[in-house]
């Protein structure tokens, strides 16, 4: 269900504040799991990074600047493993309802890309997004701000599992952006699903990450890996998995560029990050309507912006999310080490 038009004086800066974006959610109610689709009216050009070594993605070589398609109708991000991968179906046929794609000429191909999450530790392992909620959610794509917190790609995130799913807390999803006087916009939204505890690069602060056994505060991950805590298998559930979007316009090489940047986000705000039990993805997208008194942006500057919003995205990840079971959110464990 479309939300009703927003007064955008006083909504949360969100990645929808970037012209030409539009998103959507689709969240189960059987058990905390959906998937979050960025699209807009017309195609954009877009790029991706992926850092973590146990990545779940779509169609993300065609991103690779050498390779012939400039421009996407949409990117997911989904939970459910490697199973979530099916929302983009859906998403298709939806897309090629409304006569989008790239013209083969006996058709048009919707070109999808996208990435997913490990959320199936949380209630039945057997509900995860698929070709459905992948439609659903791209029905549900507007302009209003971005739900934020247990919603979409987020609603089974989980933050903290270095020591041990039993000691994790609840991650989810967050989105912001930033307006500069010029008229240059970035946004970005975040799925938190991270091996690593989520720190605040501001203050340094843990802000949600391994608690203690019994519950009275943090353990502080990286700690106790100086101690010589060695994990262990359980914990291979994570992928923090992200889009960030500028309205400046770049090409698929700038925006390649854009998502490298965008990745020192993850190294600011979460520790460890980008290991081999994460499926660190970053995707960029530009819309093209803005540039620099008729210059090309620079994209140096349009990519340090976009880590700042993209850190601020993955705070808001883990302190907008709700406690579900037996992981904890930030509002209900206040102990900000």
């Amino acid at each position: 269900m479309r939300r009703s038009p927003e007064n955008t004086a006083t909504r949360t800066p969100s990645l929808t504040d970037i012209e030409g974006v539009l998103v959507g959610h689709y969240t189960y109610r059987e058990r905390p799991t959906g998937c979050t689709v960025i699209t807009g009216p017309a195609p954009f050009t877009a790029a991706v990074d992926v850092r973590g070594g146990a990545p779940g993605t779509r169609e993300t070589d065609l991103l690779k600047p050498e390779y012939t398609v400039e421009k996407v109708d949409a990117i997911f991000l989904s939970g459910g493993s490697a199973f979530g991968l099916e929302t983009a179906t859906g998403i298709s046929r939806f897309l090629e309802e409304k006569g989008r794609g790239f013209d083969m000429r006996v058709a048009r191909v919707p070109i999808v890309c996208g990435a997913i999450l490990f959320d199936l530790a949380l209630g039945d392992a057997k509900i995860r997004p698929n070709a459905e909620a992948g439609y659903e959610a791209m029905r549900a794509a507007s302009s209003s701000a971005v739900v934020e917190g247990n919603v979409g790609a987020g609603a089974g995130a989980t933050v903290g599992k270095l020591l041990g799913g039993e000691r994790a807390m609840k991650g989810g999803l967050g989105s912001w952006s930033l307006h500069r006087p010029d008229g240059l916009k970035v946004g970005a939204v975040a799925a938190v699903n991270s091996a690593g505890d989520v720190v605040d690069p501001a203050t340094g602060k843990l802000v949600a990450g391994a608690r203690k056994s019994d519950g009275s505060g943090f353990v502080d991950t990286m700690d106790q890996l100086r101690k010589g805590y060695t994990p262990g298998s359980p914990f291979r559930e994570n992928s923090l998995i992200a889009v960030v979007a500028t309205n400046a316009f770049l090409t698929k090489t700038q925006c390649s560029k854009l998502a490298q940047m965008a990745q020192d986000a993850l190294a600011r705000c979460v520790y460890p990050a980008h290991t081999p039990w994460d499926g660190d993805t970053v995707f960029a997208i530009s819309t093209g309507s803005w540039s620099a008194g008729g210059k090309p942006a620079d994209v140096g500057l349009v990519g340090a912006l976009a880590a700042d919003v993209l850190a601020i995205a993955i705070l808001r990840g883990v302190r907008m999310a709700e406690t579900w079971g037996s992981y904890p959110s930030v509002r209900d464990f206040p102990r900000e080490k």
